[in-house]
């Protein structure tokens, strides 16, 4: 066999190799992640949560979830054709327990951010929100961010809140509850001055005590809110994201939107 044609006949099947090599990752990539057919097999998508977080997700006098992530959530399980079970978790630890295993996605609030999407993926925003300051309405010193500073301030562990709050700086002393009803409490008895504290709880709170609290002008930080998964379970992502697309596109998001919040938040 001359050079030439040796030379040829190795990069021909050097080609082949290549081409069987590619095929193959793409073979076993597409059957690697078989995240969704787990769920339609379990026939339940395990959703972590915080259970005290009203408007989005809380425990009515009977002690059953409700909320509009609930509503939402228990909406995407029918569209997927499975059940819905809540994993009540502490909040400062539900990423790590997304990662473990303990549930299959998170639904409450989740705030995207660029920390958490290092650990896991998210969904598009499907609402959006801010850190508000709620100070209790009697308090005349505190009416901007800048009059924080000095101040006994209070939000929960391990919330953007915290993040922002902290990044802000300048508080006599920050005060971390597992939970914002708490922290509403030591609001309300003046343990602290103020309270960094997500959008939709705050103003849940201000409705159900008018003339308790007020919101100051000013935000800590504008936040998008997606739902959390697990590297890796891409299907499962997709399936998902293409069933709260089909809630949108047919006005039920709105509808439970106005349910919960008096307008369409999805405009």
């Amino acid at each position: 066999m001359s050079m030439n044609r040796r030379r040829l006949s190795q990069i021909v099947l050097i080609s082949v190799i290549t081409a069987v090599l590619i095929l193959s990752s793409v073979v076993w990539g597409a059957s690697s992640d078989d995240s969704f057919e787990k769920i339609r097999a379990a026939g339940v998508i395990r959703i972590g949560v915080d259970d005290a977080f009203p408007p989005m997700e809380y425990r009515d006098e009977k002690g059953n979830l409700i909320g509009f992530d609930v509503d939402l959530a228990n909406e995407i399980g029918r569209r997927l054709g499975v059940d819905i079970v809540w994993v009540p978790t502490a909040w400062d630890g539900v990423i790590l327990a997304l990662q473990s295993g303990k549930f299959d996605m998170i639904q409450s609030a989740l705030t995207i951010t660029d920390e958490r999407a290092e650990k896991i993926d998210f969904s598009p925003p499907y609402i959006y929100g801010a850190q508000i300051i709620v100070v209790k309405q009697d308090t005349k010193d505190i009416n901007t961010l800048s009059d924080l500073k000095g101040k006994v301030v209070g939000t929960q562990l391990g919330s953007t809140g915290e993040v922002a709050v902290r990044k802000f700086g300048g508080f006599k002393d920050l005060k971390l509850y597992a939970t914002y009803p708490e922290a509403f409490t030591d609001l309300a008895i003046g343990r602290i001055r103020a309270l960094v504290v997500d959008e939709f709880v705050g103003r849940y709170f201000i409705t159900k005590q008018a003339g308790t609290y007020r919101v100051l002008e000013e935000s800590l930080a504008e936040e998008s809110v997606g739902i959390g998964f697990r590297k890796g379970d891409d299907s499962f992502r997709e399936a998902v994201c293409e069933a709260v697309d089909s809630i949108k596109a047919d006005g039920t998001y709105g509808e439970i939107s106005r349910k919960w919040f008096g307008v369409d938040v999805s405009k």
